[in-house]
């Protein structure tokens, strides 16, 4: 198997590099040891936001960068991010309110804004967020950030590298990799134990939290960055509040936590910084850290929030560059990315990053990869829809991407009223316009098969295993969706029999806690 580059890691790093380059004409192909996204890349606090509390550490240019990113892309997907207000409670106790004015001034002006509204100052005695906070909290922030399914969103840039010739092989290992001078010969094993030759002229690793490993013991190549791994972890609790803001906490150790609206009937909190030290992919929240968010929450929440209040948790590990920064929190959330000619054949490492600049990081390596394989052509992706984000042929020209979803909704409510409405919106969010790949032909709700759990047709369920990937029960109820926190045991069990059935697979490891 020949291409022009081999990509390492099915994170959104790797499969925003594998679509950028793609549209570039180059021949790619990514592999990725476990499912798409199933580590780091599912397991952040899904927002698109610059970073309030990195100004705080004097990192100007990722703000500015972050802030930058995220209107492009709430634009290229309004069906899975969306803008979000968040509301920080004062605590005078915490930081004064010159400072946090001066940090929220800087946050609406270091990048232009034609979507997000700026932040402005409440009386939460009289704002609906402040109902179910303590009532010594009287005075309130609010500003703009976005928010977004992280999982679907690796897979949707996985989708538009295969659809530009992208070949994506989840659940393949690159075991070796040899560099020559004009190549790089290796050997890729799938999850049966089928190896597969590939020679490609250069090869990138974004492997993520396991980039410097890969280089040691499959690239044998001398790292030249260290990675810290550092550990967050969030609890998801039944439903605190009814209004569509989050919060933002500030905590007396100087760090913060959100607590946002999350699946209509839960509200996610997180996140810890804690030093991994374990196994890289056998990330799990412990004890403490759930002590850690109940505590922070409850100072803030009049309704205290308690250990046995969580049903699910989930837990990553990010790869941080080391700064030599004695508190994992203050360590920069920036990325580095390396491209090594010397020694042969290109090879470009990826060194941490975020998830609100992967578009902007992947368009860095390919600006950076690209004449190194005599390739001059101009990044693309800035006004590109990601799959399924073009709504026009259901609305018209697009307006605003919070406004065009919602008119896609009730056109897609027009057009097949028969949908139940609960499914209807879900399938809106997931898949935007390329729904219609689920509902076909279908007129009614027997067209879409045997329903296998409440509100999982066979249809989506065929469709998920044709077009994104899906080889286990987990990788439905987990990453592509989020339905296993909605769904009792005996369901989610059916699930796995339809699954086990239809395509008798070999399961991988979660990266998440299964509902009690």
């Amino acid at each position: 198997m020949q291409c022009d580059v081999l990509i390492v890691g099915g994170g959104i790093n790797g499969c925003g590099i594998a679509r950028d380059l793609s549209g570039r004409g180059l021949g790619i192909v990514l592999c990725e040891k476990d499912d798409l996204a199933q580590h780091t890349s599912s397991s952040s606090t899904k927002l698109i936001h610059g970073g309030l509390r990195y100004l705080e550490h004097y990192e100007f240019s990722l703000v500015r960068k972050a802030l930058q990113e995220r209107e492009v892309l709430l634009k290229s997907a309004p069906h899975i991010m969306w803008p979000l207000r968040f509301v920080m409670p004062h605590d005078r106790s915490l930081r004064p309110v010159w400072m946090i004015r001066a940090g929220l001034f800087l946050y609406d002006h270091l990048a232009r804004r034609e979507v997000l509204p700026a932040s402005q100052t409440v009386d939460l005695r009289r704002h609906p967020a402040g109902t179910p906070l303590k009532a010594a909290y009287t005075r309130g922030f609010v500003y703009s950030d976005g928010w977004v399914d992280d999982a679907r969103l690796v897979v949707l840039n996985a989708l538009d590298a295969q659809a530009r010739g992208a070949a994506i092989l989840t659940r393949t290992r690159c075991v070796e990799a040899r560099r020559g001078p004009a190549g790089w010969e290796a050997t890729l094993v799938d999850v049966e134990g089928r190896r597969r030759a590939v020679q490609a002229r250069a090869l990138v690793n974004a492997a993520g939290p396991w980039a410097e490993q890969f280089l040691r013991e499959h690239a044998h190549q001398r790292g030249t960055k260290a990675l810290r791994l550092v550990k967050g972890s969030h609890i998801v609790v039944r439903r605190l509040f009814d209004h569509p803001y989050a919060y933002i906490f500030q905590n007396p150790d100087k760090r913060i936590i959100f607590a946002i609206p999350y699946e209509g009937a839960y509200t996610l909190i997180g996140t810890t910084d804690v030093e991994h030290l374990g196994p890289i992919g056998q990330a799990h929240i412990d004890d403490g850290e759930i002590a850690y968010l109940c505590e922070q929450a409850s100072r803030y929440f009049a309704r205290p929030v308690r250990p046995e209040d969580v049903v699910w948790t989930y837990a990553g590990v990010r790869p941080l560059l080391d700064d030599a920064s004695g508190d994992p929190s203050a360590v920069t959330r920036d990325y580095l990315l390396e491209l090594d000619t010397t020694g042969g054949a290109p090879l470009l490492s990826v060194w941490g990053g975020k998830i609100t600049t992967f578009r902007k990081l992947a368009e860095e390596a390919a600006d950076l990869l690209g004449p190194a394989l005599g390739v001059r052509t101009p990044g693309w992706t800035e006004g590109a829809f990601l799959p399924g984000g073009d709504l026009s042929a259901y609305i018209g020209a697009p307006q605003r991407p919070d406004q065009d979803f919602e008119r896609f909704d009730a056109e897609l409510a027009r057009r097949h009223p028969w949908l139940a409405p609960a499914m209807r919106r879900r399938w809106a969010r997931a898949y935007g316009a390329r729904v219609g790949l689920l509902i076909g032909d279908a007129r009614g709700p027997a067209d879409l098969g045997e329903e296998v759990a409440p509100g999982l047709p066979e249809a989506e369920l065929e469709y998920l295993v044709r077009e994104e990937w899906a080889l286990s029960a987990d990788d439905v109820l987990w990453r592509r969706s989020k339905l296993g926190l909605h769904l009792e045991p005996p369901q989610r069990e059916a699930v796995e029999r339809w699954m086990a059935a239809r395509l008798d697979p070999v399961h991988g490891g979660l990266t998440e806690s299964p509902a009690p």
